[in-house]
């Protein structure tokens, strides 16, 4: 899928970008939670003005979410999300609340100006069960993708593995092809296993993982 298309209301897409230049662009805890109040705020197909303006909002339930968030990884340079729009062209309303409101944000805060992101987000249609399964595995293990040992980095690993009630995301498409989450657990390991050893053998691959 190119950026160029319109994404289709209840299909599945793998949305990711990088900072400018290799940057980062979530310094600590704080911006990690930011970005992740942003999915919150963001999806809802109405203006909200700021997330400040958002957290006075009474009735809850007035919302009109863009998305679903099926998964999600933020590294201390990229991110990376599952999401399937409840509306055509839904992922890009959405990513494109994300992307200013995390940008104005984080250039406010560090006293910045100018893009944060690497150009345009990059989208990708899940085209079928098995990819969104592999998929999965590979953004809720990202950063052991990566490689990134002790650096911070935020996923729905701990939503996934039952360590948190309620949560971000929609977990049911995933999870309910396994007989519990631990057989999750041994899938999505396997996967992210033979991913690592591939990134090792082929230099080519290597270069194609965001940094």
């Amino acid at each position: 899928m190119s950026n160029r298309e319109k994404s289709i209301a209840g299909e599945y897409y793998h949305v990711y970008n990088r900072g400018v230049d290799k940057r980062i662009i979530f310094t600590d805890e704080r911006d990690y939670q930011r970005f992740l109040s942003s999915l919150i705020a963001f999806n809802n197909i109405e203006p909200i003005g700021s997330i400040y303006e958002q957290s006075f909002v009474k009735n809850k339930n007035k919302i009109k979410p863009l998305i679903r968030i099926i998964c999600y990884c933020l590294n201390p340079n990229h991110f990376h999300l599952i999401i399937s729009p409840l509306a055509d062209g839904g992922v890009e309303s959405f990513i494109q609340k994300i992307g200013t409101g995390y940008t104005m944000y984080f250039n406010e805060r560090q006293k910045r100006s100018g893009r944060l992101f690497q150009g345009p987000y990059k989208v990708k249609h899940i085209s079928d069960n098995g990819y969104l399964l592999h998929l999965s595995a590979y953004v809720n293990l990202n950063n052991l993708v990566h490689r990134l040992g002790g650096r911070a980095s935020k996923s729905s690993w701990s939503e996934y593995c039952g360590e948190v009630n309620g949560g971000l995301c929609n977990k049911r498409i995933i999870l309910d092809q396994f007989e519990n989450n631990r057989e999750y657990e041994e899938f999505a390991q396997e996967i992210v296993t033979e991913v690592s050893i591939r990134r090792q053998e082929d230099k080519e691959l290597d270069s194609l993982l965001l940094e």
